[in-house]
């Protein structure tokens, strides 16, 4: 059995629905059982339509988000209110309309080479998550949006072994498409979360998608495959 599950989508905007609902109802039900969500947020085209979708759908359903805390896969260097920025991205589709709170929010926010903020977000997980038998947290959900080299979060194809098999939390990155300097969540952390989902939107991934697929690929998205028993994937592609 292969240790990917691939749904496919006729769209972008079909993709960004069916992404939403199928979060929502991971919202649900961690507000029925009583926990805490730690959730971990792409950035990319894809990434805010469908949190755009979500928040829309969440205030038709009444559905709450006080239980869910905000990380970040990745985020660019650049100013809160950059174009780039990641956090933008989701301060304007999703917490803006939702009114969550700051209280929830860890936004990896440069300064200097981006160490210190690694340390900090990395402290901040720490305190929040469960940790698995490596001492990892973990997360609930990571999303990952994909390149057409087939990255994922700010980690690129180009990327020293030695870099790659870092075991940091966070870690500072330099990219190989701008903007350069990045902040990034190590192959580790993601490999231990409960749940990654993959938001492959595009006609020009499609090559990367399908190599990625492969049991001997060697993309970063092939990686992360490879190193958890499920993971799901969404594409329109």
């Amino acid at each position: 059995m292969p240790n990917f599950d691939l749904q496919r989508v006729a769209s972008p905007a079909e993709l960004a629905s069916r992404v939403a609902a199928d979060w929502l109802e991971t919202v649900r039900v961690a507000a029925h059982d009583g926990g805490r969500q730690l959730v971990a947020l792409s950035g990319g085209r894809i990434a805010g339509t469908f949190l755009a979708v979500a928040a829309r759908r969440a205030l038709s359903a009444g559905v709450s988000f006080r239980h869910v805390e905000f990380f970040w896969g990745d985020e660019r260097c650049v100013p809160a209110d950059s174009a780039d920025s990641n956090f933008k991205l989701a301060k304007e589709n999703l917490f803006d309309p939702l009114g969550v709170a700051a209280s929830q929010l860890h936004p990896l926010c440069c300064d200097d080479d981006g160490r210190s903020t690694t340390a900090r977000v990395s402290a901040e997980l720490q305190r929040c998550s469960e940790k698995n038998a490596a001492g990892l947290p973990v997360f609930d959900l990571v999303f990952l949006g994909m390149g057409e080299d087939a990255h994922v979060a700010s980690l690129f194809p180009e990327e020293p072994e030695s870099e790659r098999e870092l075991p940091d939390i966070y870690r500072p990155v330099t990219a190989a498409k701008p903007p350069p300097r990045r902040i990034t969540l190590g192959y580790e952390v993601i490999a231990a979360a409960r749940e990654v989902w993959v938001l492959a939107s595009g006609a020009g991934k499609a090559s990367a998608l399908l190599e990625s697929l492969k049991p001997d690929a060697r993309t970063p998205l092939a990686r992360v495959i490879q190193s958890r028993p499920l993971t799901r994937i969404y594409s329109d592609i």
